[in-house]
């Protein structure tokens, strides 16, 4: 079963989580679904894939040299994308 490992915090200026799921392939289901919404909204996050079946986000705004809000609503897109995953 998936997992989400942690709410988002902000660690180090960057807006981040960790989710686990079953599987690699779920996982890269997952980086998938959201490098396709990243490329609509024109703001892409780090992904970080480990252990197989961990995906690590991090999102900050480089034009800006913080968290903005292409950050706070992009977290909440992949929230959902995580809850269809």
């Amino acid at each position: 079963m998936k997992e989400d490992l942690k709410a988002w915090s902000i660690l180090n200026n960057k807006l981040e989580k960790s989710f686990q799921f079953n599987n690699f392939a779920s996982a890269i289901e997952f980086i998938n679904n959201i490098a396709i919404i990243a490329e609509k909204v024109n703001h892409h996050p780090d992904i970080r894939l480990h252990s197989y079946k961990i995906v690590d986000i991090s999102l900050f705004t480089h034009k800006h040299n913080k968290i903005t809000n292409l950050d706070y609503n992009l977290s909440k897109e992949i929230d959902k994308i995580f809850m269809t995953t």
